[in-house]
């Protein structure tokens, strides 16, 4: 059994993906947590991680492979030469140990321990309360024995 990439149709890689799964094909359509900014607010959503393509595990005779082509939401098998461009179980299952990776990577969360490391509050911990639209945040501090709630740019944030 190897890898392939199936390129599908614009916006219908879950559709795809739900009809190979009922032909019983062995699939795999990685998706990461993405923040977007939608009318001044952010907010978060599933994206696939390769925008237009999934993966499908199919050995080289099986008669899966006359189906591929007209499973609704796929466009074609990715080939070269008229040949299905394989692709190595080394990088699937590195692309699938990455995932939780690349997600524990997004956006801070209200209540996370910060650093500020510029402007007047430099070097003091914080905790990031939520964002301001989309070059400000809104942390707190312990200044003067109290919280206090501050505005700053979220490039002065480190983790």
């Amino acid at each position: 059994m190897t890898w392939y990439a199936l390129q599908h149709k614009p916006a219908q890689g879950d559709r795809a993906l739900t009809h190979l799964q009922n032909q019983d094909i062995a699939c795999f359509y990685p998706k990461i947590q993405v923040e977007k900014i939608k009318a001044g607010k952010r907010i978060q959503r599933l994206e696939p991680l390769f925008p237009g393509y999934l993966f499908v595990n199919l050995d080289q005779t099986d008669p899966s492979w006359a189906k591929l082509r007209s499973t609704r939401g796929v466009i074609r098998v990715v080939s070269f030469a008229n040949k299905p461009a394989a692709i190595a179980d080394d990088v699937i299952r590195h692309v699938k140990d990455s995932l939780d990776a690349v997600t524990q990577q997004g956006g801070l969360r209200s209540g996370e321990a910060v650093q500020l490391g510029e402007g007047p509050f430099e070097g003091l911990n914080a905790v990031f309360q939520a964002y301001d639209g989309e070059e400000r945040a809104v942390v707190l501090i312990s200044f003067m024995q109290k919280q206090q709630s501050v505005k700053i740019p979220i490039s002065a944030i480190k983790r």
